[in-house]
């Protein structure tokens, strides 16, 4: 093989995009899937790719560095690209100690394995840590945006353990000279996203006639990124993407979650033959959640400038193919809100 990629958590939302990727457009690279497997790792997700000569799936926690280390001896790994992450904010809130754990000592656990390999020949390396706009804090109603430049000013435990992750790569390359690179994206949404998440979960919500809860007054503002958009960034981060380097992913798609909610409801209705307006009244407003920042919004410029990249699809078009994915794939929602999965992952593999 050309390569040996590690890719962490390939199993997970926009793992899977990326992991698919890498494997059918490089064939002459051995694509290695690391993920433990949590609640967000599904299996089905890559079921297609399990029998492909070029990929290999490894159950394994990074935070367990000495079979983490044996991974990267045996199958010689010369590049990184660490998805793997806690990234439910909710969660983050109740608890605090596993996303420390998984975001910050998991980072460190795979920085120390690529440097107990690599220390000394960096020629040819490269570790690419995916992160998020969170990081960055909040943004005012005053059409300012995030950049590469930005100071970061966590809000929540979830962005404040990939913050931490964040200066850890860099620190890695500052202090040993590893050739680290980093990207920051916005909120994703496509197919096989776990339906925790705002936009999965309302679509099982509606086809079910279940409440659609929303925080505060819903004017929260977020910028959305089609996930297949995203992977082909991070394909091209990865080989092109100069060491060092810092890059903004983001779609210049800010939409207020109320309003994205409505487009929601508007697209399921209309997939489903119901008329117009006839799920509006699942909205339910609910307290605001701890720290729940205002407005996201990225900046992609130096990404676009520098590489080419820009998103592909246009928002609505986007949702109408997200929608229909989820509504045609009702068995691959049912078995996930089910946790049948788990149980069936928990026999595979005991550990």
């Amino acid at each position: 093989m050309k390569r040996n990629i590690m890719i962490t958590g390939g199993a997970g939302f926009i793992g899977n995009h990326v992991i698919r990727r890498f494997v059918n457009n490089y064939p002459d690279y051995h694509v290695i899937n690391v993920d433990k497997l949590t609640y967000a790792g599904n299996l089905a997700n890559l079921s297609d790719l399990e029998n492909n000569s070029n990929y290999t799936f490894i159950k394994l926690d990074i935070c367990d560095f000495e079979l983490l280390l044996d991974v990267f001896k045996t199958y010689n790994v010369d590049g990184v690209i660490h998805l793997a992450a806690e990234s439910h904010v909710d969660r983050s809130i109740k608890d605090p100690f596993t996303f420390a754990k998984t975001n910050v000592m998991g980072t460190l656990s795979l920085l120390q394995a690529a440097k107990a390999c690599w220390e000394g020949e960096w020629e040819g390396k490269r570790f690419y840590h995916i992160s998020t706009d969170e990081v960055y804090g909040a943004l005012p109603f005053d059409g300012t945006m995030f950049s590469e430049k930005t100071k970061y000013d966590p809000h929540s435990p979830y962005s404040a353990s990939k913050a931490s992750s964040d200066h850890f790569v860099r620190a890695f390359h500052d202090t040993f000279g590893m050739p680290t690179i980093i990207s920051n994206c916005s909120n994703n949404y496509g197919p096989c996203q776990f339906p925790e998440k705002l936009i999965p979960l309302f679509i099982h919500n509606i086809c079910h006639g279940n409440p659609l809860p929303i925080y505060g007054k819903g004017e929260n503002v977020r910028d959305w990124l089609y996930v297949e958009d995203h992977a082909r960034a991070i394909d091209l981060i990865f080989h092109e993407g100069k060491v060092a380097e810092t890059y903004n992913i983001g779609g210049f798609n800010e939409w207020k979650n109320i309003d994205l909610i409505k487009i929601i409801i508007k697209t399921v209705d209309k997939i489903l033959g119901n008329p117009e307006g006839f799920s509006d009244h699942l909205i339910t407003y609910v307290t605001d959640r701890a720290g729940h920042d205002l407005r996201y919004a990225i900046d992609s410029t130096k990404l676009k400038n520098e590489l080419g990249w820009e998103p592909s699809l246009q928002f609505e078009e986007g949702i109408e193919k997200t929608v229909k994915w989820y509504l045609d794939h009702q068995e691959w929602m049912d078995n996930v809100t089910s946790g049948e999965y788990e149980k069936y992952y928990e026999l595979m593999y005991k550990s």
